[in-house]
């Protein structure tokens, strides 16, 4: 099965963070919840939405993206944002990449969206945003067609 890593820095909705759970279990994927989690994991609506698929996630919480670069200093990160021009689909993703999503309210800090590596999903003019767990899934299986399940 090909891995990929799935990075939400500082998810806000638990529902989202519970989809988002159960994605990756199903796919394989690796989820890094990074800094401050608007809910707590024990939070009954992060249990639901996640069902029972929990215990089949590879789950890490890490206090900063600092620290997850030290964790893979080698690793490819994309930033999902609104503010680039440049296509997931352009995108030559490989085994172990990582696909980093910011909170529901706010998108990433300006820091990461002006990352060469910053991508978007492209959407209607005038429209805000995508919601969180579908642009995960989005990009997730994009990186699946590419480098199989």
């Amino acid at each position: 099965m090909g891995k990929f890593n799935v990075v939400l820095y500082e998810p806000e909705i638990p529902q989202n963070t519970g989809n988002i759970a159960r994605l990756c279990a199903c796919t394989g994927a690796s989820l890094y919840l990074v800094g401050k989690l608007g809910f707590a994991l024990t939070d009954k609506y992060t249990k639901r939405a996640g069902m029972d698929y929990w215990e089949s996630v590879d789950l890490h919480k890490v206090n900063s993206m600092d620290e997850l670069y030290s964790m893979f200093p080698q690793g490819n990160f994309y930033y999902l944002t609104t503010k680039s021009k440049k296509k997931y689909t352009d995108i030559d993703f490989k085994e172990n990449d990582f696909i980093v999503f910011g909170p529901e309210s706010r998108g990433l800090p300006q820091e990461y969206v002006t990352q060469k590596s910053a991508i978007t999903i492209p959407m209607q003019e005038g429209q805000r945003s995508l919601n969180l767990s579908n642009s995960v899934a989005i990009v997730a299986y994009e990186i699946i067609r590419q480098i199989g399940l």
